[in-house]
């Protein structure tokens, strides 16, 4: 018998395989991380992080934030949505349920505000 993997769970899984991908979901779980720090996390250069970024915000494994630079300037943050990954094995191949982080009601307000003046 050969396992069925839709191709969702097959793309969630090479991405969570990824060694970057897993270092920027770790250091962006506790307090969310700069490009430039995730680059030094990774010892990766920025537009290798940025492909991963973007592989993983189209998964919504990862938010973004503006933050305000004592200059005035606003930059972005990074910050883990996932919470927990579970794989069950079932007779029709593998179950894969993801939990996520909810935003807090700074972050939220904070979104929908860039949002709105975006």
């Amino acid at each position: 018998m050969t396992a069925v993997v839709d191709a969702d769970t097959e793309e969630l899984l090479a991405l969570l395989e990824d060694e970057y991908a897993r270092t920027i979901i770790l250091e962006t779980y506790r307090d969310a991380q700069s490009v430039e720090a995730l680059s030094d996390a990774c010892n990766a250069d920025p537009s290798t992080v940025y492909r991963r970024i973007d592989r993983l915000q189209e998964r919504d494994l990862l938010a973004d934030q503006q933050r305000l630079d004592p200059n005035g300037h606003h930059y972005k943050v990074y910050v883990a949505r996932l919470e927990h990954v579970a794989i069950d094995v079932t007779d029709d191949g593998f179950d894969v349920t993801v939990d996520y982080r909810e935003e807090d009601a700074a972050d939220t307000f904070t979104r929908l505000y860039e949002e709105f003046s975006g």
